[in-house]
């Protein structure tokens, strides 16, 4: 899969949009949704046709032809190749959203370069169907947009939620905590605090966790150590931590990691929890020299990293940098509910991995696609031909997740049939045995109109998709105006009760607002119980 510089193409080339949610699981099958009518989203119509991918890689000369417009095929490049193929690795961060959030809560449009698609829609947990044990349950919809020849097409993978009364392997979290100057603002350590004192009282006797601070320097405050009869012990740490001086991360990664080493526990989830603002300005700043030092490390232990992101001012694209080179994912919160959404009731899916390296490889057929894009997932391309390299990183998956990209494709008219194949790739975490599943869509499965009544759980994807794609000044083909995005935010807020739905509509609002007349401009187009909350 590879970039695509949309001002160099002819204009009408964008594509039709396919959203693909994935997760984890250890089934060696294949399931096609074709063929298995569990698997399909909820009010999604019966695929007319299906298939599984079974390998291979894109080929064709790429180039422009002689009106200098791109080949046919996937457009990401300003000279893709001629192929149907699109591979990228599984991503399941959502900090990009959250700090978007934040910064247009303070009156400001976030920094294009700061906005991620797939953070946006991923911040969104449609009700995909979930396998009934490992595995992915993997779903397949889409619906026309209006636009001449476009559709949005979702591929939705899902684990199975966690049982949060069963037995599960223990955890050994290493928290690498940023306790410099600039971590002294409100809703920066105050928060983190609150947040590590939450967690504490959540995990189970027979976790571990282990406490390192830096500014200038790394100290380890609290070696690993076994929660059960340590609680008050930890909360002490944890109240007396105070701030300092300058941000040396790379002193507390490497730190993080030497302990997370030690206190290594086979069978355990093991993973280093950096929280920081991430505005590294002491030691060395560059991402993957830091993560050079402890390659070995990463590699031998299997230690990954999430990164929590805190502070109005953030430095989102290094700690994303971090995350992806250390083998994990990153989020972002700025109030005490939104820690409590991470460290109570998303606990799982950071403790109880389901997936190692996952990858997800689509074949649209072109017998019946003209042009197609994946909005976003720009960082986490994978070439064609690795998609069952298993020494190529991909992305871990915890329990419950989804992960949801989405495409815009454009179909070829008055052509039928098979419109795409979806197939996801991972290791098992225990056995590093290679897995796969699969998931197909027809023409005739796409809805006629995206935006009609009974497609509520699309259309979300499709305004979040959207939203955050105007924010970094796309302009996709069939997408309405910003104030039309927010009516459509608002309509699924108002019959869903979703908290975090009425959250989305007031962001795409200020933006709009922010904006001005150019958000009238289209291109032809959580609380318990919140259906869509992470």
């Amino acid at each position: 899969m590879r970039r695509h510089d949309w001002a160099r193409t002819a204009a009408g080339i964008l594509a039709v949009g396919l959203v693909l949610t994935g997760c984890a699981g250890n089934g060696n099958t294949k399931r096609s949704t074709a063929a298995d009518g569990g698997n399909r989203a909820p009010g999604a119509a019966r695929p007319d046709a299906g298939g599984t991918v079974t390998g291979g890689s894109g080929t064709g000369s790429g180039g422009t032809d002689k009106d200098g417009v791109a080949p046919e095929g996937e457009q990401r490049d300003a000279r893709p190749p001629a192929d149907y193929l699109s591979t990228f690795a599984l991503d399941v961060d959502t900090a990009s959203y959250g700090y978007a959030l934040r910064t247009l809560e303070a009156g400001r449009l976030p920094d294009p370069a700061s906005v991620r698609p797939e953070e946006f829609v991923n911040s969104f947990r449609p009700d995909y169907p979930r396998p009934k044990g490992d595995g992915f349950g993997v779903t397949v919809d889409g619906a026309r947009t209006g636009e001449d020849g476009w559709s949005v097409v979702r591929v939705g993978l899902a684990t199975a939620p966690a049982d949060r009364q069963g037995e599960r392997p223990p955890a050994a979290l290493t928290f690498v905590v940023d306790i410099s100057g600039s971590m002294a603002e409100t809703g920066r350590l105050d928060l983190v605090k609150e947040s590590l004192g939450i967690l504490t009282d959540e995990l189970r006797d027979d976790d571990s966790v282990a406490l390192v601070t830096f500014s200038d320097e790394a100290e380890t405050r609290l070696p690993m150590t076994r929660v059960k009869g340590q609680r008050e012990r930890i909360h002490g740490i944890v109240d007396e931590l105070r701030t300092t001086s300058s941000t040396n991360v790379e002193a507390g990664v490497r730190t993080g990691y030497d302990v997370a080493v030690e206190g290594h526990r086979k069978g355990a989830t093991n993973r280093v929890v950096l929280l920081s603002d991430a505005l590294a300005n002491t030691g060395d700043t560059d991402a993957q020299s830091i993560l050079n030092r402890i390659e070995e490390e990463r590699r031998e232990y299997g230690i990954t990293l999430f990164g929590v992101g805190v502070g109005s001012d953030y430095g989102d694209a290094f700690m994303e940098q971090l995350a992806d080179k250390g083998d994990g994912h990153t989020t972002y919160v700025s109030t005490p509910e939104q820690a409590r959404k991470v460290f109570v009731d998303q606990l799982p899916t950071h403790v109880e991995l389901r997936a190692r390296d996952a990858k997800a490889q689509v074949a649209f057929d072109p017998k019946t696609v003209e042009r197609f894009r994946l909005i976003g997932y720009e960082n986490r391309e994978v070439a064609d031909e690795d998609f069952r390299n298993d020494r190529v990183d991909g992305g871990e998956v915890g329990a419950g997740h989804t992960v949801t990209a989405l495409y815009t494709v454009k179909t070829r008219p008055g052509r039928s049939g098979p419109l795409a194949t979806a197939t996801v790739r991972w290791l098992d975490p225990k056995s590093r045995a290679p897995r796969e599943a699969s998931g197909s869509v027809g023409t005739g499965a796409l809805a006629p109109a995206l935006w009609a009544p009974g497609h509520d759980s699309l259309q979300l994807t499709a305004v979040s998709a959207y939203f955050a794609d105007r924010l970094r000044g796309g302009a996709l083909p069939g997408a309405p105006a910003l104030t039309q995005l927010a009516e459509h935010a608002q309509g699924i807020a108002d019959r869903s009760g979703s908290k975090v739905v009425r959250e989305l509509t007031e962001a795409i609002r200020k933006a709009a607002a922010l904006r001005g007349p150019e958000a009238d401009r289209g291109t032809g187009g959580a609380e318990p119980g919140d259906p869509y909350s992470g």
